[in-house]
């Protein structure tokens, strides 16, 4: 059974949205993380423009909305992990990309990735 973290992720200080989700994206896909990219699958996004589109869809949501927050939570980043040998990256990705179907009921982008540079997956 997976132990589940979920963080929301905020705009730091000095740094722009963009900056931000950009480099929790580049952590999240990291290559060396998940097999050269392969344990990556995403929704309504690509894996190279993501921080992009993520972006495009906040603007549109703003100029429909009207609204804009203080201390916005850009994105949540959820991590699962698994006991050693308890499951392989191919499932570990596959329940990734259930949970987050569930979480977001199809209505938003994600990505999904699965580190394997540890001893247990996640």
């Amino acid at each position: 059974m997976a132990a589940t973290r979920i963080m929301s992720i905020h705009i730091n200080k000095g740094k722009t949205a963009r900056q931000c989700i950009g480099d929790r994206l580049d952590y999240i896909m990291n290559p060396k993380k998940t097999d050269g990219g392969i344990l990556i699958s995403t929704y309504a996004c690509s894996p190279e423009t993501a921080a992009d589109e993520f972006m495009l869809f906040r603007q549109e949501y703003q100029q429909n909305t009207g609204r804009t927050q203080d201390n916005e939570i850009i994105a949540y980043h959820v991590r699962q992990a698994f006991k050693p040998d308890e499951i392989t990256p191919e499932e570990a990705n596959e329940i990734g990309e259930e949970l987050a179907s569930r979480m977001t009921d199809d209505q938003f982008a994600y990505v999904v990735a699965t580190h394997i540079d540890k001893h247990h997956v996640q």
